[in-house]
């Protein structure tokens, strides 16, 4: 064989074990979880950003709660800690939900941008209200809102439609694991019904 052809076979040999190599890199170890940085940055209250994967709800918020009697804990959902079913009171076609959701110590974004964040939930917002205040040693925001609320859903958490007269109670606990976000919505009527009881819950946390 000549020198030349020799030459020649190295270099198809070197370029194919080359090709493979950056081929390997360009796939992900199986089992490897997807979009990992953008999870970190996520904000809460449903609506990560467009195009980031869902995040996952932490396993101990290192507090805990009383659930109001006769609301009803729903199946678990992506994304959430606990989801709670609020019964309609009698004129209203539509249950209320409350949404429990907690990401881990410094995760799930700013508590004010979460504010906004639900705010900006409402076609028409009115009767916005909001509070900062101490609850057994935690620091605790709370927002109130009504108008027509545009209810996310999908992967994407885009508003699949739009509820006239809803209103949310929203309250964000900053805990010793991270902050505790409380997303309570639904027809106005039944959310005014089961104040009392969302007020009790927050104030059994401990």
């Amino acid at each position: 064989m000549s020198l030349r052809a020799i030459v020649i076979g190295m270099v198809l040999v070197v370029g194919i074990v080359a090709a493979i190599t950056w081929k390997k890199q360009l796939i992900p170890a199986q089992g490897a979880p997807q979009g990992t940085e953008m999870q970190s940055t996520a904000p809460s209250g449903e609506l990560p950003p467009a195009g980031a994967p869902a995040m996952e709800a932490a396993n101990d918020p290192g507090m805990t709660w009383t659930t109001p009697k006769g609301w009803t804990e729903l199946p678990a959902r992506s994304m959430r800690f606990a989801t709670y079913g609020i019964p309609a009171v009698t004129g209203d076609s539509e249950a209320g939900e409350c949404a429990v959701f907690h990401f881990g110590v410094g995760q799930g974004g700013g508590v004010d941008d979460n504010l906004d964040r639900w705010v900006g939930q409402f076609e028409k917002a009115h009767d916005v209200t909001r509070a900062k205040a101490e609850l057994k040693g935690f620091k605790l925001s709370r927002v109130q809102v009504k108008g027509a609320y545009l209810a996310p859903s999908g992967p994407m958490m885009e508003s699949s439609s739009t509820k006239a007269g809803f209103m949310l109670l929203g309250a964000i606990v900053e805990g010793p694991n991270g902050s505790v976000f409380f997303k309570f919505t639904g027809p106005e009527k039944t959310v005014r019904a089961a104040e009392p009881a969302f007020e009790a819950m927050l104030a059994s946390l401990k």
